[in-house]
């Protein structure tokens, strides 16, 4: 195929354009068109008689169970738990984050250890030069002494030095800063991080490579590029952590090869980043029970249980709009939530600033934190504390009731392993569990209890 021309095509409707526009003409969306390279073919047109596929169709049943890959495990416990149990060979892992998170660090980590367990590894490195690297390894616990780094921007360069040095897994830090010379634009833009994470997915389920992409993200938190490049890998997962917080969470959002949701603790430390093995406890390490705005629930990240401190102050508001402050919380859930008590309950909020912090960075997705964060408020509007040996579970409605959620049993029992001897949950539901549970069926019934 010799070299061809580009196309613009709309990544809302798919119409294409010869050239560029603001607007599509076919749905018009603004600012939605990429450039996409189009390769003009030497042999037969596209479709013709006689062009067969490079391998003949296979039947499902027919696969040898040998063939199955074997994944490649990393030796960073809560990463090879977040992918599924390793690293698929020919698989496109995807992990964004904001800057100065860790990704680099963590992959360097990796790198290191699959080294060391044999696995070829190639560190392609478009934003940093190889002294920069190696003063980052030397503060590793790993010793990273033997991955190959490329300084290289170039992702033809890029593969065919993967190709020729045997590389199993290849590292590209960052798509972003990778770039193809058939497209016109700078490394970055939209249409060249689309092709050239195209490009890295047919180099990897062709040859058997591994390939990690580290991606920005934008302000909105979205990675850099169109939304197609995370329909393009096949796992994404995303760093997050605050900037004050020594704990970082790997989240992942896609996996073709196993169980999406599921969430990898770390800390960042002078060596590096550390697995996280008990979460739970770790994040309850500096709860002080006795004071009043704090209540304790049990999240469910993918298929683990993990127990957070959830804070709140309601003080006298000094100006004439209240404030509304959540972190780790959505505020617009915040505004429902303290709607729900002002009406529902005959707590009144509306005179007064209202500040919701969820511990260790963590944020609350889920509804079945609600119950924790309506009791964190009672207990602050009330300045009494709520029981230091209880949790609470359960989703507020907007008539005042308590509804329950998914998974009880299994947060409950991490909440007794951890010392807790009581929880407040819906009454609707029956549970088998040794916790004492107290049923809880509408938010005016657990302001009394919290006020008794």
């Amino acid at each position: 195929m010799a070299k061809g021309h580009s196309v613009y095509r709309c990544t809302e409707c798919g119409a294409e354009h010869s050239k560029w526009a603001g607007k599509c003409d076919g749905c018009g969306a603004w600012n939605t068109l990429v450039e996409e390279a189009v390769g003009r073919t030497t042999g037969p047109a596209r479709g013709r008689k006689g062009v067969l596929p490079a391998s003949p169709p296979v039947r499902l049943s027919e696969i040898a169970a040998g063939r199955t890959p074997t994944r490649w495990r990393t030796g960073i416990a809560e990463l090879d738990f977040v992918v599924g149990g390793g690293i698929v060979p020919g698989s496109l892992i995807l992990i964004g984050g904001e800057p100065g998170i860790g990704k680099s660090t963590l992959l360097l980590q990796c790198a290191a250890r699959l080294e060391a367990a044999g696995v070829p590894v190639l560190y392609a490195a478009g934003e940093e030069s190889v002294e920069q690297i190696q003063l980052r390894a030397a503060r590793l616990t790993e010793d990273a002494g033997r991955v190959q780094v490329l300084p290289e921007v170039r992702l033809d360069a890029i593969t065919a030095q993967a190709s020729a040095s045997g590389t199993r897994v290849l590292i590209v830090d960052s798509i972003q800063t990778t770039y193809t010379d058939e497209l016109e634009g700078a490394p970055g833009n939209v249409g060249q991080v689309r092709e050239c994470a195209a490009r890295l997915m047919r180099f990897a389920k062709e040859t058997g490579t591994a390939v990690l992409l580290i991606g920005h993200v934008t302000r909105t938190g979205g990675i850099a590029g169109p939304k197609t490049l995370e329909h393009i890998v096949d796992t994404v997962l995303y760093f997050e952590g605050e900037s004050s917080s020594d704990f970082r969470i790997l989240r992942c959002v896609k996996n073709r090869f196993g169980s999406v949701d599921e969430v990898g603790i770390f800390q960042m430390t002078a060596s590096g980043l550390t697995p996280v093995a008990n979460p739970s406890q770790t994040f309850l390490a500096g709860r002080d029970s006795g004071i009043s705005g704090s209540a304790v629930t049990p999240l469910l990240e993918g298929s683990r249980p993990v127990l957070v401190e959830i804070q709140a102050l309601a003080a006298k508001s000094g100006f004439g709009t209240p404030q509304r402050v959540a972190t780790g919380l959505d505020h617009r859930r915040l505004a429902v939530l303290l709607a729900v008590l002002e009406r529902r309950a005959g707590l009144r909020f509306s005179d007064l600033d209202v500040f919701v912090n969820v511990t260790s960075g963590m944020r609350l997705v889920e509804p079945a934190s609600d119950l924790a964060v309506v009791a964190a408020l009672c207990s602050s509007l009330k300045d009494r504390a709520v029981p230091p040996d209880a949790v609470f579970l359960g989703e507020v409605g907007l008539g005042g009731e308590i509804r329950p959620v998914a998974a009880t049993e299994r947060r409950l029992s991490e909440a007794e392993r951890l010392g807790f001897r009581q929880a407040f949950v819906p009454a609707r539901g029956k549970l088998s569990t040794s916790i004492a549970t107290i049923p809880v069926a509408h938010v005016a019934d657990l302001a009394r209890r919290l006020a008794a």
